[in-house]
Formats: C-alpha cells, structure tokens, sequence
C-alpha cells in the first residue's frame, strides 16, 4: 500500500444532519472531531509509506480510530465494526453513512507500520503538537510520573513446560521454513511428544517421571541444535528467531558434567527475572512491586498536573518489567525537552530519585526533581543500633563533618571512585577514654559535592555511607544516613 497525501475534506452533509439528528447531545467522538478536525494528517505519516504502490486507506483516519479504539478498550473487530455501523464514528472520521468501512486486519498492519518504522509516539505526540497549539498544555508547569504493570498476553508456564514448549515452537517455526530439512532428521517421536501444546495435565507426575522426561527433552533439543549447526543444515533454519530462543531456554536449564546431561536444580538457575518466561514473548519478564507479582513489562505514565490545566499525558515509556524506576528519570526528562515540554517541578516518588538525578535536572534541564530519596537501609538501622538520618551536618566551606555525638572530624580528601564519580572522605580521631564515642570513628564517611551553589550530593561508601534527603542549593549544610553501628569503643 502506498500513500497519497490529501487534505482533510468536510464531512459530507448527509452524516451531518443525521448524526445532529440522533446525538442532539453530542458524543466523545463527534466533540473531538468538532474540536480537532485535524489531529492528524496524512502528512505526518509520510515516513511510513512507499511513494508507489495501490493507494491505501487514510493513514490519519486509521491514527483516529486508533485512538477512539482505546478510548473505548475495542478490539480490532469491534472499533471494525463500529467505523461500519456508527454514526458518531462516521461523522468524527469524515466518512458517508454509506461507506463500508475495512476489514479489522488494516489496524494491526497499521499498528505494525508504526513499530517498524520506530514512531510508537507517533500519534501522541502529534496529539501534543495540537494541545500546545491550543493552550491545553504548556512548558514549565508542573508534571508527574509514576508507573504500572503490563502484563504480557502469555501463559504462566513452569519449567517443564517452558522447555517443552520452547522445543515445539521451535519445531513449528522451522516446518513452516525449511519442511523437508526437518522431516529428515526429526525423530518418529517427536510428532507424538510435542504434536501439541504443552499442559501440566499431559505432562508426567512424580519427581523421578518428570525429570526422566525432562532429560528426554533436552536430548531432543540438543540434538535439533547439532543438527543445525552442521554445515549441510539449510542457513535459514539457523536464522530462526525461536532457535536462537532454544538456544538461550536450554544454556539455562541444562547442563552437562563429563558429557552427562544433567537438569538443573532450581537452586543453580538465574534470577528469575532474569530467565525467559515464555518462548513466545522472551521479552517479557518476572517482576514483583511491594504484593504485587506479574510477568510482563512496565510502563512509566507522565502527565501535567497543574491546578489550572487540564490533566495531559505527555510522555509513555514502556521498559522490561524489573528495571528499577530511577534508571527511567533521564530519558524522561530528554523525551519532554525534545518535545519542548520540559516542567519546572517533576513530582515522582523515591523510586525515581537518587542524589545523582536531583544534581542532573536542575543542571541539564532547569527542573526541581520533587521526591522522596530512600534512605539507607543496613542491618544496625533495622535493628536500632545505628544513626538516623538527622545526625550528621556537613559543613562544605569549612571542610568538615560533625558527628551525632558533636565531634568534628578531622580528616578531609577528595577522591575518585574506581566508577569515575568524585568522593571526599573524612575521619574522626577519638578523644582519649572518651566512652561514647561511636566504634565508626576512623572508618571513611562519603560524600559529593555538585558545586551547584554549596548544593550537597551525598553517595554511599565502605561500610559508612551517606544517602541524601534534600539538595537545598542555598545552604551549604545537609543532613545524612550513617550505617555505622553505635557501638561503644573498646
């Protein structure tokens, strides 16, 4: 399909009048379409494309159905359907009451050239374009970002039912490329052990049956894998996105000790976050927030949160579900400046925050990153044996630390840590026989300084270690965590 750029005509007076006759009121997709009767244009999807080929259908009328779609969480049968058989949608997409519509398959070919031409923002941020252009949303307000769970359209599979199916999809795969390559070297048992899905109910029951059929399993699979790393086996079997998938599932869960395959006992497995969950979305993985289990991805939501706007999404990002939060704040924070959307205050919560990323903001970006910053958690805290985090002042003109029991530290050096990052270290010199004076004295207390007007950035370090609670870039004092114990000198 190729496309033709033309211009957004009227919408002809026949759906006028009849959708004004049966919706006096209005709905969500007339009122939009009255609003923005261009909030997308050909002309943005240009990239998406070839110059030749048979004309194609609208590309922003398929970008408005799509957005309709989610508003109304339809399928792709359903928003079909309903850009056949409903008014509003006629009216909202410029369409006769006579025209027919398309079949359900063009959303996902369109949804598919929008991934694989790298424009998944596509639509929102054109949507963007046309809010500023209208004073919806603005520059320099006030944001917030939080995230959610996705949960990937997969079933939950235990190991032995992640290596069965692996090897049948893997099988699958290659009888669709390379047929009769397969039918030579595959096994007579092979049609009857993975002819179908793998369930727990076909699977065998006691430990000694299901490790039997487990090993069973991994010979077939190895054997597959050699038969294709043989220089006669066809290169486009080898290029097959579930074998390389085989490949990975097997090198976790089985190995061999002196040539004798051995199934891996859970204890010797990766992190499960780490592992494959499902052949057919090896992408997606295990990940737990507070109660909270799933297996699929996360997504970061931003929006404007100003008193006297109109709540916006303005930024989406979708990552692998057990990425922590923080390791998402910057390219946020890109993301919105190319967008010339940048806020001036960033609300997030203590998982996006670290005392590196309240420096980089303010520095990069000219944003107050508000938040929470984790404190530091040791053994000594939980049991109440070490300093809270309001013990220790840190005086940055004069080079010095005063610890919770009033003593000034002594010592003061700059250094770097082996990752690059600047360090200063200071020590406490014990006064003689003075008994409360904490056992810490003389181990190396961290910390970092922005040079953002006295603004303090304190980082752990050794076994005392500081986390930062307030970057206040008009005082040269902050406050600290101290994971030394509180234990009395000898």
């Amino acid at each position: 399909m190729s496309m033709h750029p033309t211009p957004i005509g009227e919408i002809p007076n026949e759906t006028v009048r009849v959708a004004k006759a049966a919706c006096p009121k209005g709905t969500l997709a007339t009122r939009l379409r009255e609003e923005f009767a261009n909030l997308y244009e050909d002309a943005d999807f240009v990239a998406l494309y070839p110059r030749r080929g048979q004309p194609g259908l609208a590309p922003w009328r398929l970008a408005l159905v799509t957005v309709l779609q989610f508003l109304e969480q339809l399928s792709d049968r359903q928003a079909a359907d309903a850009v056949r058989a409903r008014i509003d949608w006629k009216y909202a997409l410029g369409l006769e009451l006579t025209d027919p519509g398309f079949h359900f398959s063009v959303l996902t070919e369109f949804r598919g050239r929008l991934v694989a031409g790298g424009a998944e923002h596509l639509l929102l941020d054109r949507m963007l374009e046309r809010f500023k252009q209208r004073g919806l949303v603005k520059a320099r307000g006030k944001q917030r970002t939080d995230s959610t769970h996705v949960l990937a359209a997969v079933h939950d599979l235990n190991l032995l039912e992640l290596v069965v199916e692996t090897l049948r999809a893997a099988l699958d795969d290659l009888a669709a490329v390379v047929p009769e390559w397969l039918h030579v070297i595959a096994s007579p048992s092979w049609f009857e052990r993975y002819g179908r899905r793998a369930e727990e109910y076909r699977l065998p029951k006691g430990e000694d049956k299901r490790e039997a059929f487990a090993l069973a399993v991994g010979e077939d699979g190895f054997r597959l894998l050699a038969a294709l790393d043989e220089p006669d086996a066809p290169s486009t079997a080898r290029d097959v996105r579930m074998v390389q998938i085989l490949r990975n599932v097997w090198r976790v869960h089985y190995a061999r000790d002196d040539g004798q395959l051995r199934w891996r006992s859970p204890s010797e497995l990766p992190p499960v976050a780490e592992r494959v969950q499902s052949p057919y979305d090896p992408e997606a993985h295990f990940s737990m927030k507070r109660q909270l289990q799933w297996t699929g991805y996360k997504v970061h939501v931003t929006e404007t949160c100003d008193d006297d706007m109109a709540r916006v999404i303005t930024d989406v990002a979708t990552c692998p579900s057990m990425r922590p939060d923080m390791t998402s704040t910057a390219g946020i924070h890109d993301r919105l400046a190319a967008k010339n959307l940048l806020p001036s205050e960033h609300f997030v919560d203590s998982g996006y925050v670290d005392a590196g990323l309240l420096v980089s903001s303010q520095r990069d970006h000219g944003l107050s990153l508000e938040g929470p910053v984790r404190g530091v958690s040791s053994r000594q805290m939980r049991a109440g044996q070490g300093y809270s985090q309001s013990y220790f002042k840190i005086d940055w003109d004069r080079h010095q630390v005063t610890c919770p029991q009033g003593k000034t530290s002594v010592y003061w050096r700059s250094l770097r840590h082996p990752d690059g990052s600047p360090r200063i270290q200071v020590q406490f010199i014990p006064s003689p026989g003075d008994p409360n004076l904490s056992a810490a004295e003389g181990r190396a207390l961290d910390a970092t300084r922005s040079g953002l007007g006295g603004a303090a950035l304190l980082h752990g370090f050794s076994s005392a270690g500081f986390g930062i609670s307030r970057l206040d870039c008009g005082t040269c004092v902050a406050r600290a965590d101290c994971a030394s114990a509180k234990t009395k000198s000898q």
